[in-house]
């Protein structure tokens, strides 16, 4: 038995009860880019129940071939850490620290004094804009361009022809060391390489992700103790700073993603978890305000749905959910604060479950440790009693 568990990155489906705190009311990523385009292609998705979790232009309402719901993200944020730890069963008390005004005087000298290396920068910013209004400084002065955004995060972006990414690298640990000594609570340090001639500068796919190592026990770390591997596909391995991880698989974007979580279901054939984001729709297009991008994203994907499922075993769970939202027809460019969708099928299933609205993301990991037979996460409500025939069910 296996669970195939995919995040879809940021692909959320309307506001939270608390949306006004965040500035995100009418945040709706799935249904206003739906509207955006004219409407989704989504036949797969819609067959696992897509469409009746809300009016979605193009994607009707079905008899599910299993499980459909939303959850509410319990902890304070919005971010991709913050949701990934939820998923895991980590529901945050503090919300992580954020930037508004770039990062402290003290925090960038000590960096500077550590990495030998001048900042410019130091302050909340696109990651595209940022590189093509100070990479001409960089490239003159091979200073670091420093950033952060609406998330937790401390971003050092350099150009691969300048600073090699061996080096970029090194920085963000030196970052990572000192964001933690001085106690400041920074979901992650990302490197950010790039390349190409001023103003046509390219992000290349060798981002690195410094996470914060998860505050709490983990589904992960649940499943690896219990020797049922967890196989990490795209940045999994970098939200939860490795820990539970058995391996990890880079890709370059979202169909290498399909490509490679196919690839591990071909290969492990035993009890496993395998965990994958596709990223794409959150860097690529929500951040970008980009609906006809995230809209051929979405598409993209429910065409590769049916090789995953060609791919599954008999008693293999598919699960596919997001982290939070990133509306890209709304003004804003940062992460919405949303409900996300929750989608399960496999032949062990029973078809057309509605599970309704579900408290808290850790409902997602509380019900794998549920079906692996593992130890309860602290928080989250397994629903697997609800998804689970009965007839032909197995253990």
């Amino acid at each position: 038995m296996r669970v195939i568990a995919i995040v879809l990155d940021s692909v959320g489906i309307g506001e939270m009860p608390d949306a006004s705190e965040y500035n995100d009311e009418g945040s709706n990523t799935l249904v206003n880019t739906a509207k955006a385009v004219g409407g989704l292609n989504l036949p797969n998705l819609a067959k696992m129940g897509l469409g009746n979790l809300d009016e979605i232009l193009g994607v009707p309402k079905t008899k599910a071939i299993g499980a459909y719901g939303v959850m509410l993200e319990k902890s304070p944020g919005k971010d991709s850490t913050t949701g990934h730890w939820e998923l895991a069963g980590i529901v945050l008390k503090k919300p992580f620290d954020l930037f508004p005004n770039g990062f402290p005087k003290d925090l960038i000298k000590e960096f500077e004094k550590r990495a030998n290396r001048k900042v410019i920068g130091n302050k909340p910013a696109s990651g595209t804009e940022i590189i093509k209004e100070l990479g001409l400084e960089h490239e003159k002065t091979g200073a670091l361009i420093v950033y952060t955004s609406a998330d937790s995060v401390f971003q050092i972006a350099a150009k691969e022809e300048i600073i090699p990414v061996q080096e970029l690298y090194r920085y963000c640990e030196i970052a990572r060391q000192l964001l933690d000594e001085m106690g400041y609570k920074v979901g992650r340090v990302i490197a950010r390489p790039f390349t190409g001639e001023y103003p046509n500068y390219i992000r290349t796919p060798r981002r690195h992700d410094y996470s914060l190592e998860p505050e709490d026990e983990t589904l992960l770390d649940i499943l690896t103790q219990s020797n049922i591997p967890v196989y990490g596909v795209g940045k999994i391995y970098d939200l939860y700073a490795g820990r539970g991880i058995t391996e990890s698989f880079k890709t370059e974007d979202n169909m290498d993603g399909v490509d490679k979580t196919i690839q591990v279901m071909k290969e492990k054939k035993h009890a496993c978890m395998i965990y994958a984001n596709l990223v794409d729709y959150d860097m690529k297009y929500g951040h970008r305000n980009d609906p006809q991008g995230y809209a051929k994203a979405l598409e993209d994907f429910d065409k590769r749905l049916p090789q995953i499922w060609q791919t599954m075993e008999q008693d293999d769970f598919l699960f596919i959910t997001a982290d939070h939202g990133c509306d890209p027809t709304t003004p804003s460019t940062d992460h919405s604060r949303e409900k996300v969708p929750i989608l399960v099928c496999g032949e062990t299933l029973c078809a057309n479950v509605n599970i309704g609205i579900r408290e808290s993301f850790a409902d997602f990991g509380q019900t794998i440790a549920d079906i692996f037979g593992v130890k309860k996460l602290k928080n989250g409500e397994s629903f697997k009693q609800l998804i689970l025939c009965s007839k032909g069910a197995k253990e």
